[in-house]
């Protein structure tokens, strides 16, 4: 099983039948091309393993010129990456920015617990009701190999290590291209594509089993037109 760099650049250089020593591969471009490799196949889904939880001050908060409080996504964390942010443990209502603003425009004085995100920040109504510690989870986006460091694991090290395995056939894949064997390029790369499908896959099938708590995620629909619920529009033998 191949588990760290050393493991993979060796399998690209046996199954390849090269040597860094010729002209048209070198180490560094070996190196590269791992790193490119592994950054692709680490961004290909939404893998369990780059979900990251990191947590900051409200006071480090800033306020902004038009009110509102704003924090920065934490450093490579992937851009609306942000599923989940609590304040003080209390979960905050995440809108999209124009619902967002919209909302403090006509409820300027709500302490609605609601935020929203717009770029690389995310900003929170600034009279909400709790302080604190805040904290965020989501995607990020993991570091690049050391690839001075020859036990160096990759994203798929210990968690799902056949993503290795796609990261060797889309090294193969830069090889045959830079050897102009197209064909053979194309082969390896959607080999790896079909690695990284079926650990998807089977981390899909795993997660049947998560339930929501009673009606958690779920909201009546208005009928605006009566002022009355869904549900309570369609109780028998009542008129409106």
């Amino acid at each position: 099983m191949l588990k760290d760099f050393n493991d993979i650049r060796n399998d690209v250089l046996v199954q390849s039948n090269i040597s860094t020593t010729v002209a048209f591969i070198t180490e560094t471009i070996l190196n590269d091309w791992i790193n490119k490799s592994h950054t692709w196949a680490a961004a290909f889904y939404k893998w369990p393993f780059t979900e990251g939880r990191v947590s900051t001050t409200f006071a480090s908060l800033v306020t902004q010129e038009d009110g509102y409080l704003r924090g920065e996504f934490p450093e490579n964390w992937k851009s609306d990456s942000i599923r989940l942010l609590t304040i003080d443990g209390k979960e905050v209502k995440k809108l999209n920015i124009y619902s967002f603003r919209k909302f403090l425009e006509d409820n300027s004085g709500s302490d609605d617990r609601i935020y929203s995100d717009f770029g690389r920040s995310y900003f929170v109504n600034p009279n909400i009701d709790v302080s604190g510690t805040v904290t965020v989870w989501g995607q990020y986006t993991p570091a690049e190999i050391d690839v001075t460091d020859l036990t160096a694991n990759t994203v798929f090290s210990n968690n799902e290590e056949e993503g290795n395995e796609a990261i060797v056939e889309e090294v193969l894949s830069f090889v045959k291209k830079r050897q102009q064997k197209t064909t053979e390029s194309v082969a390896h790369h959607q080999k790896a594509v079909e690695i990284l499908n079926g650990i998807w896959k089977r981390i899909q099938d795993e997660q049947f089993q998560y339930q929501q708590q009673g009606d958690d995620g779920m909201f009546e629909r208005i009928d605006f037109i009566r002022g009355v619920t869904r549900n309570d529009a369609f109780k028998r033998d009542v008129w409106y």
